[in-house]
């Protein structure tokens, strides 16, 4: 079994399949909860048909201007999507639920 890592800022999950939608995403928080947060996004969302694209924003101040009220959060669309660390499974229902949504 492969184990999964955060994508790096910039990064795109699934990237060669281009035919697969692009969720451009933004993690604001301390660099170490965004890491586990990418973390848990790539191994929750890897075999969805979406290609994921993260940029990490660790400044206190602009995270809280940008409206995010926990540490991490993730904003798709500058909207908070993810509040906090939740379990894999959470975030792979949340995504489910949000690719029904936009197809």
């Amino acid at each position: 079994m492969q184990a999964c890592t955060p994508l790096a800022s910039g990064e795109i999950l699934n990237a060669s399949h281009s035919d697969w939608v692009l969720i451009e995403a933004v993690i604001y928080g301390d660099a170490t909860l965004c890491a586990k947060l990418s973390k848990r996004l790539v191994c929750a969302v890897k075999h969805l048909p979406l290609r994921l694209r993260i940029d990490t924003i660790t400044d206190t101040q602009v995270a809280i201007e940008a409206g995010a009220s926990y540490d991490p959060t993730l904003f798709i669309n500058g909207k908070p999507f993810i509040e906090g660390l939740i379990a894999a499974e959470e975030v792979t229902a949340i995504f489910k639920n949000y690719l029904n949504e936009v197809s």
